[in-house]
Formats: C-alpha cells, structure tokens, sequence
C-alpha cells in the first residue's frame, strides 16, 4: 500500500513540475527572427528565459565569448552551428541596441 501512495505522489510531482516548466517558458517572449532563431531557443531556452538574452547587449566577441562559455557549462550546441548562434545573437543584441524593457514578473511589494 505504501509503495503505491509513494509511487502516486511521485508521478504527481512530475507531472506538476513539468506543468510549471511549460508555463514559465510559454510565459517567455519569443527571440527575434532570423536563420538562427530556433536553435538558439532551443538551446538556450533549456536553461533559462529570454529575457535574459533580450536584455543582453554585447559586442560579436562579447557574444562569442558567451557561446563558448554556456557551451562549456552543457548548452546543447552544433559545433556547425556555434559561428551562427554568435553572428544571430551579436546581430540582435549588439552593444549599441537599446535594451527591451522587461515588465516585472513579481508582484510589487508593499511595505
């Protein structure tokens, strides 16, 4: 009996923790268009949002540092595609770009 409550509660956990992964990246706003674009969210947006990477402005070599280095920590990457993620990122997001402005995700606090 225990093994099936366990095993109940453990199915149910995955199942709301992966519920909670779809939202937050449908949550997130889309990359820009352009050659690169699907890989890029595919394999950025494994880890982590894109407002980290549409706040981001870099130079190409800003940019290429910054491939190389989440690719060393496991980013899912094409040695192929590698010169193509910096020429989109450093397109998109090069150093004399305005930031987007992101709204807030939290709520306010009131003090």
């Amino acid at each position: 009996m225990w093994k099936r409550n366990c095993r109940s509660t453990v199915v149910a956990f995955f199942l709301l923790a992966s519920c909670l992964l779809l939202l937050a990246h449908a949550q997130s706003p889309e990359l820009p268009a352009g050659p690169a674009q699907a890989k890029v969210t595919t394999a950025c947006l494994e880890c982590h949002e894109s407002r980290i990477i549409l706040q981001q402005r870099l130079s190409k070599g800003a940019w290429t540092k910054e491939v190389d280095k989440m690719i060393k920590w496991g980013a899912v990457v094409d040695p192929a595609d590698r010169d193509s993620f910096i020429e989109y990122l450093s397109t998109n997001f090069p150093p004399d770009k305005a930031a987007e402005q992101m709204p807030r995700v939290a709520a306010d606090k009131k003090h």
